[in-house]
């Protein structure tokens, strides 16, 4: 599945309210960023303007946790030497409260091109009126009328017929493993059933080896396996009487001559 990249001309901005009495004011800010932004949509692009507009109203109420009520406060420099000025948070809200509102969100804001571009698209008020009731039904239809494009699409393409599957190879193969112990349960009787006088083929002897033909030397074996030396060689033939014998020499025993044991 590949990301979807929207272009410049593919995007569509909402309107929103944000009622701003007594909340905090970095809690008010961090959604006005977000929704500036447009991270909350799907189709967040951080390099391209897909965020909505954002209308706050109430910024005379807001308030602040602590002590940063009576410590916060604001700076701004003229350019000029000693120029420095500042004022406490209760006067800047005194007298411009919209200023505290954008201030709060430029802070969470790119400081880019793209930055000051989404700031134009806060809309901040003191009260509860503000002139912007035509967008907000305006974008409010526009919202209802992708919604219905959206369903309409979806129920378009659930109705459309699935594609034909082709037959499973799978089924032909579990049903031949399902036959096979069928067959083989009824072929073991027949095994059993036949007679025990019943012909064996013969295993055909290896032909022995030619007269002339040189002998294989054969391995040593140990002292548990058969003796094949003695297999292989013949008994020797017994000496004529008529050769003459061939004389041996006797054994000496204590010191006695052949001639002095023969008496």
């Amino acid at each position: 599945m590949n990301t979807i990249r929207l272009k410049a001309n593919e995007i569509w901005k909402d309107w929103h309210v944000v009622d701003a009495a007594d909340r905090p004011l970095g809690r008010v800010a961090s959604e006005v960023a977000r929704l500036l932004r447009g991270k909350h949509k799907p189709t967040f692009e951080p390099h391209l303007d897909a965020g909505d507009f954002v209308v706050v109203i109430n910024a005379a109420k807001i308030r602040l946790s602590g002590k940063k009520r009576e410590e916060k406060v604001y700076y701004r420099h003229s350019g000029y030497p000693g120029g420095l000025k500042w004022r406490s948070f209760e006067e800047e809200l005194a007298k411009h409260p919209e200023r505290v509102i954008k201030r709060a969100v430029w802070g969470m804001l790119p400081k880019t091109s793209l930055g000051e571009r989404l700031l134009k698209h806060l809309k901040v008020y003191p009260g509860p009126e503000h002139p912007h009731q035509a967008q907000l039904i305006g974008a409010e239809r526009e919202r209802q009328r992708r919604q219905a494009e959206l369903l309409a699409r979806v129920r378009e393409d659930m109705a459309k017929k699935p594609p034909r599957l082709r037959p499973l190879r799978g089924l032909a193969v579990v049903a031949a493993a399902t036959e096979a112990p069928a067959r083989e349960e009824e072929a073991a009787p027949a095994v059993e059933a036949a007679p025990e006088g019943a012909a064996v083929a013969e295993i055909p002897e290896a032909a022995p080896p030619a007269e002339g033909a040189p002998r294989r030397r054969t391995r040593r074996t140990t002292a548990g396996a058969e003796p094949q030396a003695e297999a292989s060689f013949e008994a020797p033939e017994p000496a004529d009487e008529a050769s003459p014998r061939r004389r041996t020499r006797a054994r000496r025993t204590g010191g006695q001559s052949p001639s002095e044991s023969e008496e």
